[in-house]
């Protein structure tokens, strides 16, 4: 089973982690940051599935004409049309 590995490891010191979400991770990093005042560097390792299938139909930049139209995840219309 894929799961979100966010791996951060300070350049400046041992400091190291890898945690099983982002929020954990920025929260460990913003901490190790603020407490040494080191700029700690980050990277995601995996991501749970639907994480993975998201951003592909997403397409890399995000941008409409980049998007998967066949996808269920993308929205069909825009929020003022669902009122």
């Amino acid at each position: 089973m894929d799961r979100t590995r966010v791996v951060v490891r300070c350049g400046e010191c041992e400091f190291q982690g890898a945690y099983g979400s982002l929020r954990d991770a920025r929260v460990a990093l913003a901490e190790h940051e603020r407490d040494t005042g080191h700029a700690v560097d980050w990277r995601i390792d995996e991501v749970a599935a639907g994480v993975k299938r998201a951003g592909a139909d997403a397409g890399v930049c995000g941008r409409p004409e980049c998007v998967n139209t066949d996808s269920p995840l993308v929205r069909r219309t825009g929020p003022k049309e669902r009122e």
